[in-house]
């Protein structure tokens, strides 16, 4: 099944209308009050975890498989030189040299 142009437009207009909708719908329900602590300490958590999950299967995935290559192994340097408190200027420019060489070979 293949869209038109107009159907692909329409479809883009629902999908913003219903996440302004969704946005809107928190502070409309909640009405002012806070949270209760164990839902915010869920939301605390939600960015860092799909920042993650985004970096993991950005690095990994070729596809639909998995796969380590060069830029899995520049990724791993960056992580490790801000772990050891780098700068991240310094850690990206050494990422993208190892990635680079590797790369080379």
């Amino acid at each position: 099944m293949t869209l038109t142009y107009a159907q692909v437009w329409w479809l883009i207009l629902g999908l913003a209308a219903l996440t302004a909708f969704i946005k809107a719908a928190g502070p409309v329900l909640l009405g002012g009050r806070a949270l209760p602590p164990p839902v915010t300490r869920v939301i605390v958590l939600m960015a860092p975890t799909l920042l993650s999950a985004l970096v993991v299967t950005s690095v990994l995935a070729a596809g639909r498989s998995w796969s380590v290559g060069a830029h899995t192994v520049g990724v791993a340097v960056a992580a490790l030189m801000l772990w050891r408190r780098c700068p991240l200027v310094l850690s990206v420019l050494v990422a993208v040299l190892v990635t680079a060489g590797l790369r080379a070979l």
